[in-house]
């Protein structure tokens, strides 16, 4: 793949360029927080070093697909390995993978030992990765000490700023006070009080969701609670964060009212319509399968049905500058092997072509 970065981002031209002299001072910071990693550390064909002619090569027809120096990964599809291994193990590996970014899904390594938010901030810089967001829970009214935004926004925005993360959000639904058209408004408030919040600390309060926000109101059966959402949502304090897969798993199970009044949509469109909003995305793969509940079944990116080549192009094209705007996280809940699927997931995203003339 192509790691020249655009000459009118200098701010990606840094990090693409720290990517080609940090390699060692990687090496050594791995090596001095990740004991378990050295000890038991990668040692399957996943993990094993990647041939040259495995890694993406940006060769091929066409201009890439994706947008250089904005591929990232959900580090919640790489749990266990965080926990075993630890982020440092971790963040080496999808260095190898092409990988530019990480969003993070809790900042603890289990089994692998303590780690201080200095530190892992350290291990994200030297690894050549930027950690653009991080999923915190959105509320858990039975405890006041738990770590959501509802009960200690003050301590969530801390951390993030700590990590100098640009974004902050939650992929907790907005179901906290029902769902009604009003529960949701009441919703849409807390969101618009913990953006401003995230807003004078120069972050972006954002939201990511599942199948059940595009689901109708039970009060007024043909609002969709989604729509709900963005009307009531100030632009410029909530963003989104659209998880591709659960948006055409929603258009699978929500393409009629209760009353079978047809209701079809296409995620696409809501991105279109506000571009700006969604300034990161989940790219999760499925195979369509109308006897399963959700419409699909989740595989790794690449080995699914959801065109890929055609949303990225389509977002970044309709975009002003929407070619270094949008951050693309792959993601898979429950990967077989984790390191697999990352490595699959760049290859592929990295491989995706189009011709200039599309």
């Amino acid at each position: 793949m192509s790691r020249k970065p655009t000459p009118d981002d200098p701010e990606l031209a840094h990090r693409l360029s720290r990517r080609g002299v940090l390699g060692v001072a990687a090496g050594a910071t791995a090596a001095a927080l990740a004991g378990t990693a050295t000890a038991g550390g990668p040692a399957s064909a996943a993990t094993a070093p990647i041939a040259a002619s495995s890694q993406p090569s940006g060769k091929g027809r066409g201009r890439p697909v994706l947008p250089p120096g904005r591929l990232g990964v959900q580090l919640y599809s790489l749990r266990d390995k965080v926990s075993s291994l630890g982020f440092a193990a971790v963040f080496a590996e999808l260095a190898r993978y092409g990988y530019d970014e990480i969003e993070f899904a809790g900042y603890a390594q289990g089994s692998a030992g303590a780690i201080t938010l200095a530190q892992l901030k350290r291990l994200v810089r030297d690894h050549g990765l930027t950690a653009v967001g991080s999923h915190v829970g959105y509320y858990n009214d039975g405890d006041p000490n738990a770590y959501t935004f509802a009960q200690n926004l003050t301590k969530v925005l801390d951390d993030a700023e700590a990590l100098g993360l640009p974004h902050i959000g939650t992929a907790s639904g907005p179901f906290r006070h029902g769902t009604t058209v009003d529960a949701w408004k009441r919703a849409a408030e807390d969101f618009n009080t913990y953006g401003e919040a995230a807003r004078a600390r120069g972050m972006k309060f954002y939201q990511h969701n599942h199948a059940e926000e595009f689901s109708f109101a039970t009060d007024k059966p043909s609002v969709r609670l989604y729509d709900v959402l963005l009307a009531e949502t100030d632009p410029d304090l909530v963003y989104l964060e659209m998880d591709i897969y659960w948006a055409y798993s929603a258009r699978f199970r929500f393409g009629k009212q209760v009353d079978g009044t047809p209701r079809p949509f296409d995620p696409i469109d809501y991105v279109l319509r506000r571009p700006h909003r969604y300034p990161l995305f989940h790219v999760k793969d499925g195979i369509r399968d109308d006897s399963t509940r959700d419409g699909y079944r989740m595989v790794d990116v690449g080995d699914g049905d959801i065109d890929y080549k055609k949303f990225l192009s389509r977002v970044t094209a309709r975009t002003h500058g929407g070619r270094r705007y949008h951050h693309w996280q792959a993601e898979h809940d429950s990967p077989s092997d984790s390191f697999a699927f990352a490595r699959k997931s760049s290859a592929h995203l990295h491989a995706l072509r189009e011709r200039c003339g599309d």
